[in-house]
This record gives structure tokens, C-alpha cells and sequence, in this order.
């Protein structure tokens, strides 16, 4: 009867000492470095997944964000600055078919360190931002969204996250048809 007690205890024991082992060694080594493949006894490290870390910077970021909404009437203002950039995070697909005219693309997906840092080497460029939710009446190309899903939403986390504070995000809801949008792509007639 004893032993059935003390056998979780020991195996809790192992693993939390295997864990801690496993834990030490990996924050020792790079963090770009691949994880090492495990053998079957072998006790996992932590994913490099911070979900409340990520709720911290959301909320920082929710409140940056507050006075970075700007109607499309500054937002097209400030897009002929040529120091600035629209930046399109939708998938490559959809960007080929329509995109507001001058926008670059870059896969949300695709945002890492490495990836930004080519793309957008100076963290101070203004970068404006739109998703599939501002513009209305064309859903084959702008398909829209659960409004608290938005593209935007975690476009402007992310470039906040990896040091990109000079983002503004287009605050308004367009016809597709709207006089003031410019689009360019396969799509575009």
C-alpha cells in the first residue's frame, strides 16, 4: 500500500528534476538554436510560447494603439509622405489579386526578427496599416473578418512587440467602390 503512494511522489519527483535539469540547459544555450530531439525518456522543455507575456504586450499595445486610429482621410495624407509605408499583412494571394495602391506586402505569417528587419531595416519608418475589415463590398477579395479577429489587431501587436511604434492603423469602414481607395492587382480593372 506504501509503495502505491510513494511511486507518484517518486516519479513527480523525477520528472520535476528531469524538467529542471532539461530547463537549465536549455536557457544556457542560444535562443535561435534548434530544440534537440528528445529520446523516449526524456522530459520536454517549455515551448518558446509566452501567453502571458503576450497578454502583457497586448494590453500595452492596446493602449498605444488608442492614438494611432486614424480616419482615411489622414490615413491617405500621410501615404504620400514617401517616408512612409502601407504595409498589406494578408497572405500573398490575397495581395496579388487587390491591394490599396503603393502598399507592401508582408505575410503576417511571415513576421519574425529577421523577416521585419529586412523588409523594414529602419524601426522609425510610419508604417500605416489596413485588413480585410476596413473595406466593405468586395468580399472576394476583402472577406470580412469576426470584428475582434481583425488582421489589424495582431499587425499591431506584432510590429509594436518587435520595436515598431511608428504604425498608425486605418480606423475607417470603406465601400470597396469609395473614390478615396486606390487599388492596384489582377483584380483591379
Amino acid at each position: 500500500m506504501k509503495f502505491r503512494l510513494l511511486l507518484p511522489i517518486l516519479l513527480l519527483t523525477a520528472c520535476s528534476s528531469a524538467s529542471a535539469a532539461s530547463h537549465s540547459s536549455s536557457n544556457s544555450s542560444s535562443a535561435s538554436e534548434a530544440p534537440k530531439a528528445l529520446s523516449a525518456n526524456q522530459v520536454a522543455a517549455p515551448s518558446r510560447v509566452d501567453y502571458p507575456g503576450f497578454v502583457d504586450l497586448s494590453q500595452e499595445a492596446g493602449e498605444y494603439r488608442k492614438q494611432r486610429l486614424v480616419a482615411i482621410e489622414t490615413f491617405m495624407k500621410m501615404a504620400e509622405d514617401p517616408q512612409t509605408m502601407i504595409l498589406d499583412a494578408r497572405s500573398e494571394s490575397a495581395y496579388r489579386r487587390k491591394h490599396i495602391k503603393g502598399a507592401i506586402n508582408i505575410n503576417f505569417s511571415d513576421f519574425s526578427v529577421e523577416g521585419l528587419k529586412q523588409a523594414i531595416p529602419d524601426k522609425n519608418k510610419r508604417i500605416l496599416i489596413y485588413c480585410n475589415n476596413n473595406i466593405e463590398g468586395d468580399t472576394a477579395n476583402f472577406p470580412t473578418k469576426s470584428v475582434s479577429l481583425a488582421l489589424n489587431i495582431p499587425t499591431f501587436i506584432n510590429l509594436y512587440g518587435y520595436g515598431y511604434k511608428n504604425v498608425y492603423e486605418l480606423s475607417s469602414l470603406l465601400q470597396a467602390d469609395d473614390a478615396r481607395l486606390k487599388f492596384e492587382g489582377t483584380d483591379v480593372k
